[in-house]
């Protein structure tokens, strides 16, 4: 079985969560997660202007194998929801770390981030460029 992909640019969390190093950071699951949920049928993200906590659940995603919540990668205010899910969740599938974005934050602290090499050998994926 081919190893899913890992991007360069992205640091990670341990629950499989994506974060970019924009401003506001962008936040969204990594392609191991996506391929082991199986097809995204429903996204619940946390509300613009709510606040999330690093660690903490702050959403939900809905496969036809299971339900998984969404786990904040840093603690900040969230600023923008990725709508488009809404209508399109499977984008989360095809698209992982570019269309499939799940929600921007404005970081005030992080979490505990692994950089892509260590998430990589972990999770048993590849670290491709970005």
């Amino acid at each position: 079985m081919a190893r899913q992909p890992v991007r360069t640019d992205l640091r990670y969390s341990a629950e499989h969560e994506w974060l970019d190093s924009s401003t506001p950071a962008r936040v969204g699951i990594t392609a191991v997660a996506a391929d082991a949920l199986g097809e995204v049928v429903f996204v619940e993200l946390p509300e613009v202007g709510s606040t999330v906590e690093a660690g903490a659940p702050c959403g939900e995603l809905e496969s036809t194998k299971s339900v998984s919540d969404i786990f904040s990668p840093v603690t900040g205010t969230v600023v923008a929801v990725n709508e488009a899910l809404e209508d399109e969740p499977g984008t989360v599938n095809s698209d992982p770390y570019g269309e499939g974005w799940l929600f921007a934050v404005e970081v005030s602290s992080e979490g505990e981030l692994l950089g892509p090499e260590e998430y990589a050998e972990r999770f048993d994926a590849e670290v491709i460029p970005s």
